[in-house]
């Protein structure tokens, strides 16, 4: 095991677990764990400069994840872009409520957002609530899933059994 595998084995299982603490940036750990561990093993060039490329556009995929999910569950149960924002508040909110908070916080965040600045009936705001607790839920775990398959491909690498593509 070198120190690159290492470093990167540490920032990485941080960013699994910031996948589902917003004020964890998970895909930046991602990034400057790969970054450190390229450095950390002694820049080779060409593979390398592929190997970190490649790691940007899948970390900003993973970053763009939970978004893209969370506005796909609003508008798909009828949610408007307040109960996007009210849930993200909530989920910040939520934080201080440890793990349930993390649930229940997007889910009144979104319901509150419909009630009181787009004034929908409690039927409809919970509605809309529900779907953007339903997108919010389904991007943490493609965030989750796609920052497991980087963290493994990037250990592979480390490890100094990877190629730069692979």
């Amino acid at each position: 095991m070198t120190s690159a595998f290492l470093v990167f084995l540490v920032l990485w299982l941080l960013a699994l677990v910031g996948t589902f603490i917003p004020v964890i940036p998970a895909t930046a750990l991602l990034l400057i764990g790969g970054v450190a561990g390229v450095f950390l093993k002694g820049y080779s060039g060409a593979g390398d400069t592929v190997f970190l490329a490649v790691l940007v556009v899948l970390t900003l995929v993973s970053s763009f994840a939970d978004n893209i999910a969370t506005a796909w569950g609003a508008g798909r149960y009828g949610g408007s872009k307040q109960a996007m924002w009210g849930a993200i508040a909530g989920s910040l909110a939520g934080l201080l409520l440890g793990p349930l908070g993390i649930l229940v916080g997007p889910l009144l965040g979104a319901f509150a957002a419909e009630l009181l600045l787009v004034r929908r009936p409690v039927d409809e705001a919970a509605r809309s609530a529900f779907g953007t607790l339903v997108g919010l839920l389904t991007g943490m775990a493609a965030k989750f899933v796609l920052n497991l398959l980087i963290g493994l491909w990037a250990l592979w690498r480390f490890w100094g059994q990877g190629p730069a593509l692979f």
